[in-house]
């Protein structure tokens, strides 16, 4: 094995990171007051009554801030449902200073978005750590917070687009589903309604009605701001005194709702009947508020139950065949709620067995109560998803958006607490106590001279049941971590394996000792893999499914025991793999993804759930506008390659029948024939011994080596005729339309830069291009527009393509939209203002994807199989800085200008008599 190298001595002057010292206590500002702190997040209350909440983590270079008002569609009146959906969508939309605020994101560099729910509407955004952003951030959160216009102009755009994914939603035979069981079990209550609201109110919405609810829910006093990452507390907190303390809070106080939904009296059945291929049922019960003390067992309950590949419904219904998809979640809201129960179910599988046997299984645990085993390793799962979740201060910023919304931000941690605390007394408990006929939303209504129902219990208040709550000791900070790319390569380190697979190591001290892994090992040439891609992905699939000492459930367990996630994917040429553990079970982990790799069972029972599983997973899509004209467009542009090659794209139905004729002894075959180390890479990011790792790693897989080298099949741009092609899809409310042409280059070739940066004006971006705002914004055809530049790193070919989702009868105003845009990019060019933006944003997301440890290891890697350094990088940021208005437009003119887009519309076009 070869020495280890490091990339540059530079590491001694860029790359040695040093652990922070904890934040120093200092004195809020004057009128802020300091209310608790748990686990390294601190509250802070302002005279108006904003909550603040601040989360030092210098471990990640970023900052995330995150605002929740306690406002969902639990709080709309008759006639106003949708309406906090509707003004989460038009906070975006401007303020008297602020005209255009996803412009102004997308300038900065900052990844942002939204999203309302039953009890809560939170912005949240997310950028490299600069404090002149977190300035203009929270003056921008705090200017929205009263002065946005909620205009009438704006609400008759985004009405349209808000319909439109009103339609999307209703071509999700899921989200169908539960929508309409949770309309079913609830009579009064609004969690009954859907978060999207109603059509007639969305389309009829009186503007005075939506800026009444706007003053009454968008106050301080209301909200919860959260500042996550890499921020000076007392710096930060200065801040956003003085930007959202002259925000005075209204004089009419807050009125709590009141509405609480009657004891269930009876069995309910709700079906609904639509185009599809697949059949699924869904089973609710009533259950207490996240904040009632019953909450966590019925959490552990919903894991013992819904758990894959572990729980009972798992083992029960999909290892049967009965099903081949069933989930439990338990619901933590502020009211009372619901525990949802899902299946999905074969083709011409036995529906009526599979809802008595899931019955059964939910309401007879009185005569099979769950085991202190179940317990014992449901409540580990939660534990590792809570600490994965508080590991990541990002991530956790996120979450206790829904704990805000419960009451308080610290039932997070309490309800981790209680969680860990659960016996399976409490479990078994509660499963009688809530899991009964009367009290569930399938079933039909019943006469009984003995009701038996479920009461609900009202929760105590947020401030009872956490006066003097202190949580547990705070996670150790790690390093500051400089994610510019000569640091990178100062601090990475590379070596060989005796077979010569690369290494690819970056040490850093992380926030829970987290660390990262991704492998690849490559094999094969064209001659050998022709017809061997659906079986190697079966085979990558199988992979955690039991190996020769252990089985899919032991695996499980396993990686729980090491509080790590794994996943396994592969195709004819290639396996790869990802983890995530923390420093002390990293060890341990390597050696259990070895055994996977080198010794998979390949039992037949999973090979017969996966191939049932992957079937009908196959049969969801070819109905889905999506699925069906992207398999479409995939083919057309792959059509040289013949059936077996592994560029080949087969139809629906081409897939299915390989599925149905894969044997267990073709994965073995290919197991024994192709896997093996030798080409590929290993590469880790985060908190480990490297040199205690190299000879392990060495152990592992430096004598196993693949027994067909590894030839690279080339993939280069080749013509395609120019087609236009409509798929019919039967009531199917939305439709969609993709655009695409190919070009003859790769991401070294010099226009690369310059092809990137017009795409990001064109079409990049979330709400901030041309075309959002030509189809989304001012004609509001679209609620998601958007258009993609790629290049291969290795062959000349680029693919330039635009989506758009639509109802039927606009898609055709939608490519004349882009037809339009696109002519007049190319006949006026970009602006000085549009190139500095996009070069800006495309910079500053660059900086922010080489800060997440979880992109950066998977870059690491991708260049170690690229002989690539992360220079390469650093050269392309000064590409980009570089770049002019004339160099981009001629560009842009070059290769765009001539290129001829194929497009391919799926939508129900029949009921508008169109074919």
């Amino acid at each position: 094995m070869a020495p280890i190298l490091p990339r540059a001595l530079l590491g001694l002057l860029l790359g040695i990171g040093l652990l922070l010292p904890a934040a120093e206590a200092f004195e809020p500002p004057n009128g802020v007051t300091e209310v608790t702190s748990v686990e390294g997040i601190t509250e802070y209350r302002l005279p108006n009554g904003l909550r603040v909440l601040l989360f030092p983590d210098a471990t990640k270079p970023t900052v995330t801030v995150n605002i929740t008002y306690l406002v969902g569609s639990r709080h709309e009146n008759y006639g106003e449902t949708g309406m906090a959906h509707l003004l989460e969508h038009l906070l975006f939309k401007g303020t008297p200073t602020q005209a255009d605020i996803p412009g102004e994101m997308k300038r900065r560099g900052i990844g942002f978005n939204a999203s309302t729910w039953l009890d809560r509407t939170n912005y949240f955004a997310s950028f490299s750590a600069d404090d002149d952003t977190l300035a203009w951030l929270l003056s921008l959160e705090a200017d929205r917070m009263v002065n946005s216009h909620v205009a009438r102009k704006d609400l008759d755009s985004e009405m349209t687009v808000v319909r439109n994914e009103m339609e999307a939603g209703e071509n999700n035979p899921i989200r169908v589903l539960m929508s309409r069981i949770a309309s079913t079990a609830f009579l009064w209550h609004n969690y009954g309604n859907s978060t999207i609201g109603a059509r007639a109110d969305v389309e009829n919405m009186p503007i005075e009605r939506l800026q009444a609810f706007y003053r009454r829910y968008y106050r301080p006093d209301n909200a919860t701001l959260l500042v996550a990452g890499r921020i000076d507390p007392a710096a930060t907190l200065v801040r956003i005194a003085d930007t959202f303390g002259a925000i005075a809070a209204p004089a009419e106080p807050l009125l709590d709702t009141y509405t609480r939904e009657p004891v269930q009296d009876g069995e309910r059945e709700v079906n609904v009947r639509r185009v599809g291929e697949t059949h699924y049922l869904g089973a609710q019960y009533h259950v207490p508020s996240g904040r009632h003390a019953d909450h966590a067992p019925m959490a552990v309950l919903a894991n013992v139950l819904g758990d894959t590949p572990t729980g009972r419904l798992h083992k029960a219904l999909v290892e049967s065949g009965m099903a081949t998809f069933v989930a439990a979640v338990n619901f933590a809201l502020a009211e009372p709620g619901y525990l949802l129960f899902l299946a999905e179910a074969p083709k011409g599988g036995d529906f009526a067995a599979l809802e008595q046997r899931l019955i059964a299984l939910v309401e007879g645990l009185a005569e099979q109560p769950v085991t202190e085993t179940e317990v014992a390793d449901a409540r580990r799962r939660i534990a590792k998803a809570a600490e994965l979740t508080i590991n990541d201060a990002n991530r956790l910023a996120m979450a206790l958006s829904e704990s805000i919304a419960m009451g308080d931000w610290r039932l997070f941690f309490l309800n981790r607490d209680r969680a860990d605390a659960v016996t399976v007394d409490d479990v078994n408990r509660v499963a009688q106590r809530y899991l009964k006929p009367s009290n569930r939303t399938i079933g039909r209504f019943l006469p009984t001279a003995e009701p038996d129902r479920a009461t609900i219990a009202e929760a105590p208040s947020a401030a009872e049941l956490l006066e003097g709550y202190t949580g547990r000791a705070a996670l150790a900070a790690g390093e500051a971590f400089d994610p510019n790319p000569a640091n990178i390569d100062a601090r990475t380190a590379t070596a060989t394996l005796s077979n010569g697979t690369e290494l690819v190591l970056l040490e850093k001290r992380t926030r829970g000792e987290t660390v990262l892994l991704n492998i690849a090992f490559r094999f094969g040439d064209e001659a050998a893999v022709m017809g061997q891609d659906d079986i190697a992905s079966f085979v990558a699939s199988m992979l955690t499914r039991g190996s020769t000492t252990m089985s899919r459930d032991d695996i499980s367990r396993r990686l729980d025991e090491l509080r790590a996630t794994l996943s396994i994917a592969g195709d004819a040429q290639r396996v790869t793999v990802g983890a995530q553990t923390v420093r002390e079970h990293l060890p341990a982990l390597l050696d259990l993804i070895a055994e996977l790799l080198k010794s998979p069972a390949f039992p037949e029972a999973e090979f017969a759930q996966l191939k049932s599983q992957s079937i009908t997973a196959i049969e969801s899509q070819m109905t889905e506008p999506q699925a069906i004209a992207g398999n479409a467009m995939n083919r057309h542009f792959n059509g040289r390659w013949p059936k077996g090659h592994p560029y080949y794209v087969p139809t629906f139905d081409e897939q299915i029948a390989d599925t149905r004729s894969l044997t267990v002894e073709q994965l073995r075959a290919f197991h024994r024939g192709f896997y093996g180390a030798g080409d590929g890479e290993i590469a880790l990011v985060g908190d480990f011994d490297a040199d205690a790792l190299r000879p392990q790693l060495e152990r592992l897989f430096g004598d196993w080596t693949r027994p067909q080298p590894f030839a690279r099949i080339a993939h280069p741009q080749v013509g395609v005729d120019t087609v236009t092609r409509r798929i019919e899809t039967p009531d199917k409310a939305n439709g969609v339309i993709l655009l695409r042409t190919e070009l003859p280059l790769s991401d070294t070739d010099a226009d690369y830069p310059a092809l990137l940066v017009g795409n990001y004006v064109f079409g990049g971006g979330t709400l901030k291009s041309r075309l959002a705002d030509r189809i989304r914004q001012q004609d509001g055809l679209s609620y998601g527009v958007s258009s993609q530049f790629s290049a291969s790193p290795l062959d000349p070919r680029a693919v330039l393509m635009a989506f758009a989702i639509a109802a039927p009868e606009n898609i055709g105003k939608v490519r004349a939209a882009f037809d339009d845009e696109l002519n007049k990019l190319l006949e006026h060019g970009v602006t000085e203002a549009e190139l500095k933006d996009a070069v800006d944003g495309l910079l500053k997301a660059r900086q922010r994807s080489r800060g997440e440890d979880r992109a950066l290891v998977g870059q690491l890697a991708g260049n170690a199989y690229l002989d690539r350094t992360m220079a390469w990088e650093a050269e392309l940021d000064a590409r980009l800085a570089a770049l002019t208005v004339e160099q981009v437009n001629a560009v842009w003119r070059k290769h765009v200008g001539s290129a001829r887009f194929s497009a391919f519309e799926a939508g129900d076009f029949a009921r508008l008599g169109e074919q």
